[in-house]
């Protein structure tokens, strides 16, 4: 069985059917000057206008509980999602959605106005109702770069409001475009947005320029962007003809894509000709500018064409270039595929391996520029053999880690949102094993005008003063422009009440008349910002914006916000009362925001009744009531369990729900997260659902949905159809035997602020008795439907006192435990919520460290429910620096981390974290040391001295730092060394940089590893937690002659067996100057060794054939290169097995051809032929003449009992004279092998069949067979015989 409940209708009662905005924030929205405070929220309360609500289907369900007391602030809020998110899911359970939601009917037309409002003052912005006259403000526009498909009328929008209603007209490239003279074009009714009707013809690109909108009424001029209309095109591409493009394999190769200039730009990928899209990878890819890149051309790549192709955004068209044939030059024109994973596929195939290059950009280094906010794209495209690894670095500094990605195979690093921070130096570095090369990108971030300060419409009253703010930034520093009604200040008539001071417009004792619209335009030489911002003077009493008395229903311990929209000029006080009391409400559980809003953190049963919300100004006052009901939360008290049925049974799913009388009750049922069908076969009552004759098609999950209008309540059981004879097949199968059942009827007793007495009934043993009862609760508001081991009790009692913690709404299920297993658990017991205290521990794990160079995060690890103690958990934060008498700093955090700014670099802290509730605060904290962050170290290593201890290592000695200079934790002493030179001319080696590092404070070290006789260079640094300090001066080294590396590619040849072949090449690393080489070899056969032989070469030397003595044995063959300092590296290999039993045929064939070779034997066969040749001319001399062979007919001479019958009555056919011959041969491997034949003197002929009649005259074919073992004994040696060989020929 399982528990589920998803916040429904009420969730936060006060934020269930509200617009999706925070209340805080709202509460909080401010007009641009302090003291003008107006709210424009609304006020009505999400839980008020809930009718009765059907519930639609959602696939998964994702939260346990709603209905409980929750006072959770939008942090705990975001931890439970989490939590519930990471919860482990019940085995088969399918979460494929999101939450239930409930599907509810339209509010009364008033509720969008207050939404309306709401959403105005999130946005900050100042809003007069409708019904008072103001100048007009532009609600709509179209974008500034207006770019339009030629196939559809335009549409340049601007629309505005005001009171009077704004009238419209527009500029054209800065000159009055009169609309009544051209019938293409026209102006929407009651808007300003112009359309250009192309259905009778016409040139969009007639149209194309800067338009500007003007929206006017008689209190002023509003002015939209200059928005510039293009007309979106896709020209077509040349026509040219290609030739087929010849390159040498391994050679780089940039195939043009040039595409036409269109509007806006086209995207660009390669196709072949037949549409199949070009594989990329790290050696060919295409570059940003749409080129396609060959770091390396391949033979295989001659296998396709390739075409570049357009996309065109506004005409949905694709434009093809014509395709590019490559002709590639090789060396090995045989494209094995097998080559493409080999480990050095380009030597396999004879290619040269060679540095990188770079093929874009060119050169050594280049520069770039972007716009701040923009996303900067450098790229690097290097050649090479093998194909280069890209890298890139930023200098003086880490790459941006949240804003840096490498796109294109890391050949691209894209930084997004570009700021000033990440102007600087970067480079890229290709490199491969034959060396490396890099490219420094310069870039700058110029910045296109951004707000500061944006103006904002400000309403005054009479005699008031106000001013109007236009302050942006930029790279070039902008200008600031200020126009009244369109036209510039200047011109402007003088106004002894206004004052321009820069980016300022001061108004004192401001009168009705000095109503305008302000615009203030902020450019350079990268764009501009164009802001209006009206004056609007108004002498207003206040007066309330929502509908009056209304009522708000909320769920019981819910949190729930009160609004109170109002206007005035000048600008109201409001404030709050309940029931008519003369005290304001502010305070405990109150709490009111400057706007008026009065926010009641927890609801109670008493804090129910009349809110009273009073708006005062020198004018006069206006109020309002608001009355809150607070309803009892709906409850399952009685939840469908999972159950097991046969086919053919009838099953019963109970759910008895608890809620409050006065809201409406719907249950409903959801199968497999779908809205249930009640057929025939099912019975829906209040309390359950019953399902006659269960089918297989009833198997699933069913859920039990209690909704009114303000929550819901959710349960989940899972339902499994055991067809005929059959097993459980699924997740729910029976249970394993011996195993308890559940313990059942829990109940709880003896309540105190701390303790509860639960008691439950045990369920049967199963024969086994039961040894111990595992207690889990569960709380629903930190972690609700997560359950916790709470304690454990022997198996002989059913009850049992548990302590509690203060402010926990426990639940509490029991396990019984006997040596087959655990049961499942009981079904949950009731809540019980225990009254609140003060925390009684603080968090633990406090940290304090520095994640930049002036800051320190403090972090701590949350307290959960159990510690919590009470509403409204938080965190009293305290540091100071240690050491010193400054008095403490302290802030109170709603979550696990502050980060403390402006702090000096690593200096210590004393730290103190304390918890606090509604109830009160937790002990006194420990002070934990933290420190602020590192900055980069100030000074490097000096007088540091080598001395060399080999050929591969060498011994450093250093002066430490300063520790005043480490500016943090010192790490480490790092080491930077790289290989300069080989002393053997002509030997390239890799000077990639390696480092070794010495941790802790110590002035000595051990470098190992090194390649002897090498020129190095080396340098120190110091090492914090920020990274590394100045490098040392640069030292010298050279490291002495060593032993070399083994000598690579040792090959061991056969050709035949009398001699060995062996080859070797130089090794990879001499590490000193070679003198010659070993070569040690003995032959072996089985566990037999022979006697080792030593051979001594020359460096130059790099062959030698062995003569073996022994046709029989193997060798094994160790070679080895020595300098003066002695034998390097050996490396073994082994000469070809010999022909074991199994392949007889093989070793014969070897064998044979070996011999075939020798003079002897040739004239040996012809000698043989020659005689053959003259036997058969003497036989058929012989038939001439009449002579009979012995032949049988079959039909009338009977067979005598040692002539070899077949089967099929066939016989052969032999001569004595044309026996084969007797004798035998040896084989490679010693063995004798006995030469038989039985050919007959068909198998002389040329055609290998034939028939004969009595007196020998061919007559047709004659079968020929072989005795059936005689041919399977036979078969190879026959068919290598030599002797066999000639027969055949005859």
């Amino acid at each position: 069985m399982r528990r589920l409940a998803a916040r429904g209708a009420a969730g936060d009662a006060g934020e269930v059917a509200a617009p999706a905005t925070d209340s805080t924030d709202c509460a909080q929205g401010r007009s641009p000057r302090p003291r003008r405070l107006i709210d424009l929220c609304a006020i009505w309360d999400p839980g008020a206008f809930l009718p009765a609500a059907s519930w639609k289907s959602a696939p998964g369900i994702t939260r346990r509980r709603l209905n409980e007391a929750e006072t959770l602030s939008s942090v705990r809020e975001a931890q439970l999602e989490r939590l519930e998110a990471a919860r482990p899911r019940r085995p088969g359970s399918r979460e494929r959605g999101p939450v239930l939601r409930m599907a509810r009917q339209q509010p009364p037309p008033w509720v969008h106005a207050a939404v309306l409002f709401c959403l105005l003052c999130l946005s900050g912005a100042i809003e007069i109702p409708m019904d008072l006259s103001q100048p007009p403000t532009i609600t709509k526009q179209s974008v500034k770069d207006h770019i339009v498909d030629p196939r559809d009328n335009i549409l340049i929008e601007c629309e505005a409001k005001g009171n009077p209603a704004p009238s419209f007209h527009w500029t054209r490239n800065s000159r009055y475009f009169n609309i009544a003279k051209d019938p293409r074009v026209s102006m929407r009714r009651r808007s300003g947005t112009l359309v250009i009707d192309f259905r009778s013809g016409g040139r969009p690109e007639e149209y194309e320029g800067e338009y500007q909108c003007f929206a006017r009424n008689k209190y002023g001029t509003a002015l939209s962007n200059r928005i510039r209309l293009q007309v979106s095109k896709s020209p077509l591409w040349p026509k040219e003809n290609l030739d087929p493009v010849v390159v040498q394999e391994g050679a780089p190769l940039t195939l043009q894509c040039n595409p036409p200039p269109g509007l806006p730009s086209p995207v660009i990928f390669w196709m072949s000709s037949s549409m199949e899209p070009i594989t990329q990878d790290k050696r060919v890819s295409q570059g940003h500018n749409g080129d396609l890149y060959f770091s390396n051309v391949m033979l295989q790549d001659m296998q396709t064409d390739y075409s570049c192709n357009a996309r065109f955004h506004f005409t949905h068209t694709i434009q093809q270039k014509n395709a590019f044939t490559l002709k590639v030059l090789t060396n090995n024109p045989y494209n094995d595929s097998s080559l493409r994973n080999h480990p050095d596929m380009y030597s396999a195939r004879g290619v040269a391996e060679r540095t990188p290059s770079f093929m874009y950009p060119q050169g050594t280094a280049s520069s770039q520029m972007v716009l701040r906010g923009m996303d900067l794209l450098l790229e690097c495209i290097a050649s090479g053999v093998p194909t280069p690894d890209i890298a890139w670095y930023k200098k003086g500094g880490d790459l941006p880690s949240d804003k840096a990605k490498f796109e294109n195979f890391n050949k691209a690093l894209r930084i997004t949102n570009v700021s000033e921070e990440d102007s600087g130096e970067y480079f890229c570095l290709a490199s491969n094993k034959m060396g490396s090369t890099r490219h420094t990108i310069s870039v700058r971030v110029k910045a296109a005008p951004y707000w500061l300060d944006e103006p904002k419409n400000l309403i005054l009253a009479p005699g008031e003063d106000g001013r109007l703010v236009c302050r942006a930034n930029g790279n070039p520093k902008p200008t600031v422009q200020w126009m009244i009604n369109g036209e510039p200040l200047q011109s402007a008539p003088p106004n002894p009440n206004r004052e321009v001071a820069g980016d300022t417009i001061i108004f004192r004792d401001t009168q009705i008349s000095s109503r305008a619209v302000y615009q203030c335009n902020t450019s350079n030489e990268h764009g501009y910002l164009l802001a209006n911002a009206f004056v609007s003077v108004l002498d207003v009493p206040p007066r309330m914006l929502s509908p009056r008395n209304q009522l708000i229903r909320v769920i019981l311990y819910n949190r729930t916000r009160l609004d109170c929209p109002f206007f005035g000029s000048p600008i109201p006080t409001l404030r709050w009362f309940k029931n008519g009391q003369g005290s304001n409400l502010d305070g405990g559980n109150y709490h009111v925001y400057e706007n008026g809003s009065l926010e009641i953190k927890m609801i109670r049963k008493e804090d129910q009744g009349i809110y009273t919300c009073v708006a005062t100004n020198i004018l006069g006052k206006a109020e309002n009531q608001v009355r809150l009901e607070v309803k009892d939360p709906t409850r399952i008290f009685r939840m469908p369990e999972d159950q097991v049925a046969k086919r053919g049974t009838t099953v019963q799913l109970e759910c008895r729900v608890k809620h409050d009388p006065s809201l409406k009750l719907t249950v409903s049922w959801l199968k497999d997260d779908e809205p249930l069908y009640i057929g025939n076969r099912m019975k829906k009552e209040d309390d359950s659902l019953t399902i006659f004759g269960v089918a297989e098609r009833d198997q699933g999950s069913y859920t039990c949905v209690a909704s009114t209008e303000l929550d819901q309540d959710l349960a989940k059981a899972y339902l499994t159809v055991l067809a005929d004879q059959a097993t459980p097949t699924n997740h729910l199968a029976a249970l394993p035997k011996g195993r308890p059942d559940r313990p059942r009827d829990l109940e709880l007793t003896d309540l105190a602020e701390r303790s509860v007495r639960l008691t439950w009934i045990p369920g049967d043993d199963n024969n086994s008795p039961i040894t111990d009862y595992v207690v889990q609760f569960e709380e629903d508001q930190f972690q609700p439907g997560v359950w916790h081991d709470h304690s454990k009790f022997p198996g002989s009692v059913n009850s049992a006192v548990l302590q509690l913690s203060p402010y926990v709404n426990y639940q509490f299920r029991v396990i019984a435990i006997n040596e087959v297993g655990s049961s499942h658990p009981s079904l949950p017991s009731e809540r019980y919520r225990t009254s609140g205290a003060p925390p009684e521990s603080n968090p633990a794990d406090v940290k304090g460290e520095g994640t930049r160079k002036n800051n320190m995060e403090i972090t701590w690890t949350p307290m959960n429910a159990t510690s919590a103690f009470g509403p409204n958990l938080r965190y009293i934060v305290k540091w100071r620096r240690r050491e010193t008498r400054e008095s403490w700093n302290n802030v109170t955090v709603w979550g696990s981390r502050y980060v403390v700014g402006q702090t000096p670099v690593y200096v210590p802290y004393e730290i103190r974290v304390q918890a606090e509730n509604d109830f009160g605060k937790g002990p006194e904290p420990d002070t934990v040391i933290g420190y602020s962050g590192e900055d980069y170290p100030r000074a490097a290593p000096t007088d540091v001295k080598i001395r060399v201890l080999n050929s591969t290592a060498i011994s450093l000695q250093w002066n430490r730092v300063y520790p005043d200079t480490v500016q943090g934790q010192l790490r480490e002493y790092r080491a930077y060394y790289w290989r300069e030179s080989s002393l053997l001319k002509n030997l390239w080696v890799s000077q990639k940089r390696q480092q070794a590092s010495f941790p802790g404070d110590r002035p000595r070290g051990v470098v190992s590893r090194l390649f002897p006789y090498s020129n190095y260079k080396l340098e120190m640094v110091v090492v914090n937690g920020r990274g590394d300090g100045p490098r040392s001066e640069t030292k010298e080294f050279t490291t002495p002659e060593g032993v070399p590396s083994a000598p690579r590619r040792f090959r061991v040849r056969q050709p035949n067996l009398e001699t060995i072949n062996l080859e070797w090449d130089h090794p990879e690393h001499p590490n000193g100057i070679l003198i010659g080489y070993t070569l040690k070899y003995l032959a072996f056969n089985g566990t037999k060794l022979g006697k080792q032989i030593v051979e001594n070469f020359s460096p130059n030397q790099t062959k030698f054939t062995m003569q073996r003595a022994d046709p029989v044995s193997r060798y094994r063959f160790t070679l080895s290169a020595r300098t003066q300092v002695g034998s390097g590296e050996a490396v073994t290999e082994e000469s070809p097995a010999p022909p074991n039993e199994a392949t007889p045929t093989a070793a014969y064939t070897n064998n044979q051809a070996d011999i075939a070779t020798q003079g002897w034997f040739i004239g040996l066969m012809c000698a043989i032929a020659l005689l053959v040749l003259i036997l058969l001319i003497v036989c058929f001399i012989k038939r001439s003449r009449g002579g009979k062979y012995p032949v049988r007919e079959k039909k009338d001479v009977p067979l005598g009992p040692e002539d070899p019958k077949e089967e099929d009555g066939s016989f052969d056919y032999s001569d004595e004279d044309n026996k084969p011959l007797q004798g035998s041969q040896t084989s490679l491997d010693g063995t004798i092998k006995q030469q038989e034949s039985d050919d007959s003197l068909v198998d002389y002929g040329e055609g290998g069949e034939g028939q004969f009649n009595e007196d020998g005259s061919f007559i047709g074919q004659y079968t020929v067979k072989k005795d059936k073992e005689e041919t399977e004994g036979n078969e190879s040696s026959e068919a290598t015989s030599p002797v066999n060989a000639i027969y055949s020929l005859a």
